[in-house]
């Protein structure tokens, strides 16, 4: 295909393409948004989010909530850590997990509604 084919103006308003591609977010940003969503991508770390969305928890508790292994949950958590999906604190020997931030919250349940609607 042809630029013509696709389209026979190059630059319909340029003040508006100037102005949007001012506010866009740098390369890096919108590749570590991509690489978010696709940690996201999984229904199993979903369901890990949207557990910890209810509060703190432990490898065996979420475990016993999302229905896996705790060794696939440690697993899965050591991705969404490394993504600062979600962080844990130390009480001896137990490790607690909670969501990093609320922005994730907010991601998880916005998504959601959107699906629901």
């Amino acid at each position: 295909m042809t630029k013509v084919e696709l389209c026979e103006v190059e630059v319909v308003d340029r003040e508006a393409v100037e102005r949007v591609q001012a506010s866009q977010a740098p390369e890096e940003e919108l590749d570590h948004l991509a690489a978010t969503f696709q940690m996201l991508a999984s229904p199993t770390r979903l369901r890990m989010v949207e557990a910890l969305a209810g509060g703190e928890l432990c490898v065996c508790d979420l475990a016993a909530v999302v229905g896996v292994s705790a060794s696939a949950v440690s697993h899965h958590l050591r991705q969404l850590r490394q993504m600062r999906i979600v962080r844990f604190r130390k009480a001896g020997r137990m490790a607690y997990y909670r969501l990093d931030d609320e922005h994730i919250s907010e991601l998880f349940g916005t998504g959601l509604e959107h699906v629901r609607e």
